[in-house]
């Protein structure tokens, strides 16, 4: 597992305006902004994210995965 199908994977399970992932092994840091989060307390959007993960998790091929999601409002604050 690489930073760039940890990207694909959650390209493919949710519709993101901006998708950065970093990392290396089994830990990843992943920036995800999405209308999807519009609404969703932190909690949900993290599960929003470790849903399309979760195959992966479960295999072990990812232990560890720190986020920071957004919307796209939140986004152009930043």
């Amino acid at each position: 597992m690489d930073a760039t199908a940890v990207k694909n994977i959650i390209e493919s399970a949710i519709h993101a305006d901006h998708v950065e992932v970093a990392g290396e092994g089994a830990k990843y840091h992943v920036t995800v902004v999405s209308d999807v989060f519009e609404g969703m307390r932190a909690v949900k959007r993290q599960q929003t994210i470790y849903a399309g993960l979760q195959a992966d998790i479960a295999s072990g091929a990812i232990h560890a995965v720190t986020m920071a999601l957004f919307t796209p409002t939140e986004w152009a604050a930043k």
